[in-house]
C-alpha cells in the first residue's frame, strides 16, 4: 500500500498525522509513505527525523493585510497543486490524507482531481474554511468534536473520529514529579501555555505565584524565551516551582491533579484521554478563535472550566483552582464527563474507515 500524508505549520496538525502514519505502519506490512509539507515550517525537520520520505512545497498562509503577498501566494498554490499532481501520478498512492494546515489544500485538491481516495481530519470544534471546501469532494472526513458534525451539512462522508493525539498520551510513562522538587503526597497544579509560553499570561499570574500560600503545589512553565525575565529578582514560595520548558508534557499530565492551559485541539484530546481536569485560558490570537470554541465544547459538557484571557487575574485563577482542587465530587463529575467525550482509538477508527471505504 502507498499513502501520502500532508499536514503543516504546528504540532497540532503534525502529531495527529504521525499517529495515523504509525497506525498504518502497524497494520500494513508492505507500506510506502510519502509526506508532503511546507519548505519552511516545523514539519520539514520533524518528518525526516522520523525516517519518512518528504516532499516540500513553497506555499504560505494568506494575510489580511499584505495583498501583494496574497496574489503571489495564489500563484504558488497553483504551482503547488501542479507539483502534487505530478508527484501523485508518479507515486500512485492508494490514499491521500490531510490533517490540517494550509499546505494540505493543494495536496487534497490534486488527489480529488485524480480520483484518489482522500481523508481529511478536522481537529477544532469549528472547522476551517479549507476543510469545509475540501470536504465536499473528499472520500472521508473525521472530526475531533461531535459539535463539528453540524457544520458539514449534507456530507454523509463525515464521521466522529476523535483526535489521534489522545491515544498517544495513554502510552507515555508518568513523570516522576519528585525530580522537579515536588512532593509525592501533595496535589499538583501545572500551569503551561505552550512551549513558547505567553508573556501576557505570565504578567497576569506572577503575583499569584509570589503570594501563593495554599496547600497544594504549583509547577509553572514560563516558556523558553520568557523564563529569565520572569524569575529575575523574584523569590517564589517553597511549593511553587518555575521552569522554562518541559519536553514531554503528556508524561507530566499523568502526574498532575489539575492543569491550567491553552485550548489547542491536541492538548484537549490528551487531557480527555487522561481524564485530567483542566482550567482553559483559550488563546485569543489564533485563527477563527478556534481555542475559545474548543474550550467551550468542554465547558458546555461540564468537562472543563474556562477563563477568558481578558478576564484573567491572579485572584480569579486562585478562586477557580480552589473551587475544584479539593472538591472530590466535582472532580469525579468532570472526569466522568471527560471520559464520555474521549476517543482513545481514533487512529484505529480512521484506518478501519479508510480500508472499508
Amino acid at each position: 500500500m502507498r499513502i501520502i500524508v500532508s499536514a503543516g505549520g504546528t504540532g497540532g496538525h503534525i502529531y495527529p498525522a504521525l499517529a495515523i502514519i504509525n497506525k498504518f505502519k502497524e497494520k500494513e506490512k508492505d507500506l510506502d509513505i510519502l509526506y508532503i509539507g511546507t519548505h519552511n515550517r516545523m514539519e520539514k525537520d520533524i518528518i525526516p527525523a522520523n525516517n519518512i520520505k518528504y516532499e516540500a512545497l513553497e506555499i504560505y498562509g494568506f494575510s489580511k493585510t499584505n495583498i501583494k503577498r496574497d496574489f503571489k501566494n495564489i500563484s504558488l498554490i497553483l504551482k503547488a497543486r501542479q507539483k502534487c499532481l505530478k508527484i501523485m501520478q508518479e507515486f500512485k498512492p492508494n490514499i491521500v490524507i490531510g490533517t490540517g494546515g494550509y499546505v494540505t489544500y493543494p495536496v487534497i485538491s490534486a488527489a480529488n482531481k485524480l480520483g484518489i481516495k482522500t481523508f481529511i481530519h478536522e481537529q477544532n470544534s469549528i472547522p476551517g474554511k479549507s476543510n469545509l471546501a475540501l470536504a465536499k469532494k473528499c472520500s472521508l472526513v473525521g472530526v475531533s468534536f461531535k459539535e463539528s458534525l453540524k457544520y458539514f451539512k449534507n456530507n454523509s462522508n463525515v464521521f466522529y473520529s476523535g483526535n489521534p493525539c489522545g491515544e498517544n498520551a495513554l502510552g507515555v510513562v508518568a513523570a516522576d514529579k519528585t525530580k522537579l522538587g515536588i512532593k509525592k503526597n501533595k496535589k499538583l497544579v501545572v500551569c503551561v501555555c505552550g512551549s513558547l509560553g505567553s508573556s501576557t499570561i505570565n504578567a497576569k499570574l506572577k503575583d499569584y505565584l509570589i503570594n501563593f500560600n495554599d496547600d497544594y503545589e504549583v509547577l509553572y512553565i514560563t516558556g523558553k524565551n520568557l523564563y529569565d525575565n520572569f524569575v529575575k529578582d523574584v523569590t517564589f514560595p517553597e511549593n511553587v516551582k518555575v521552569i522554562p520548558y518541559y519536553d514531554n508534557l503528556s508524561s507530566l499530565m499523568k502526574s498532575a491533579d489539575l492543569i491550567v492551559t491553552r485550548a489547542g485541539a491536541s492538548t484537549i484530546s490528551e487531557l480527555l484521554a487522561l481524564q485530567l481536569p483542566a482550567i482553559f485560558i483559550p488563546s485569543p490570537y489564533v485563527a477563527n478563535n478556534h481555542q475559545y470554541y474548543n474550550a467551550l465544547a468542554l465547558k458546555e459538557n461540564n468537562a472543563g472550566l474556562m477563563i477568558l484571557e481578558n478576564d484573567l487575574t491572579s485572584d480569579l485563577l486562585k478562586q477557580t483552582i480552589n473551587e475544584i482542587i479539593n472538591n472530590e465530587t466535582k472532580i469525579a463529575i468532570i472526569k466522568d464527563n471527560m471520559k464520555k467525550m474521549a476517543v482513545t482509538n481514533a487512529s484505529e477508527l480512521i484506518y478501519n474507515k479508510l480500508i472499508e471505504k
